[in-house]
């Protein structure tokens, strides 16, 4: 696939070759050559069926987690989140030492002492990033489920974006049993923060710690308002929410 920078924006087909437009902008491809049936039976292809259902196996675990959190990701994404989440789930099942090839799995993987390293840190939306936003993050105590912090001032300990004079901020708590394809999530009330340089004790806890033999994650969730009048505004359609990954307990 290859990205199109003409004069003329075209969209459709043209002697075999397909012009249409993404986000990334106005893109081309060619038909493939090789049939569907051939590299389903013929042994040449078999390794290409192999990365073929390892590539699935994973797109449907990216899916699981996402789906653990769907409402907090559709506050805080960016057009490569599914992609982005895609590739962690390789990471980790290329983790997987003991599957034969075309088999290897996340649920497997995600064991190995490395494995639930890396979802921690994931970031949801790119443009406004937990990491940089909130600088407190060793505040976090994954063992409590709690985010404490005495004297938090939220205009110096919050980065806001421009436009921005408020913003909520929420702790949650996600178990993925990956082997089970079932989830269980907590979270905190949300918490309203004014920008300003008053101090305030700021307490985030979920309602329960949930217990079991697969890890913990703990994602932070910011919204950002602009208050005006009275009436709450989100920023720039949610551009600049964030939500990431901050934390894991090991069961």
């Amino acid at each position: 696939m290859a990205k199109f920078d003409g004069i003329f924006n075209i969209e459709g087909t043209l002697k075999g070759m397909t012009f249409y437009k993404s986000k990334d902008g106005n893109m081309i491809r060619t038909k493939g050559g090789v049939s569907k049936d051939r590299i389903a039976k013929d042994p040449a292809f078999e390794r290409t069926r192999e990365n073929g259902s390892e590539f699935a196996h994973c797109a449907k675990m990216a899916q699981l987690f996402r789906s653990s959190v769907t409402d907090k990701v559709e506050l805080a994404k960016d057009h490569r989140t599914s992609s982005r989440l895609n590739q962690v789930m390789h990471n980790i099942k290329a983790l997987d030492t003991v599957s034969p090839r075309g088999e290897r799995n996340v649920p497997t993987g995600i064991k190995d002492p490395e494995g639930p390293k890396q979802l921690n840190g994931f970031e949801f939306n790119i443009n406004g990033q937990i990491t940089q936003i909130f600088t407190q993050l060793q505040a976090l105590d994954v063992e409590a489920g709690t985010l404490n912090y005495s004297g938090f001032i939220p205009s110096r300990h919050l980065s806001y974006p421009e436009g921005a004079n408020e913003a909520d901020l929420q702790l949650i708590a996600v178990q993925v049993d990956f082997s089970e394809g079932t989830y269980t999530l907590t979270e905190s009330e949300k918490v309203t923060l004014v920008k300003n340089p008053d101090a305030v004790d700021l307490a985030l806890a979920v309602s329960q710690v949930p217990g079991g033999t697969v890890p913990v994650y703990y994602l932070l969730l910011a919204e950002f308002f602009q208050m005006m009048n009275g009436t709450r505004y989100p920023l720039k359609n949610k551009q600049y929410n964030a939500l990431g990954v901050i934390g894991f307990l090991k069961p």
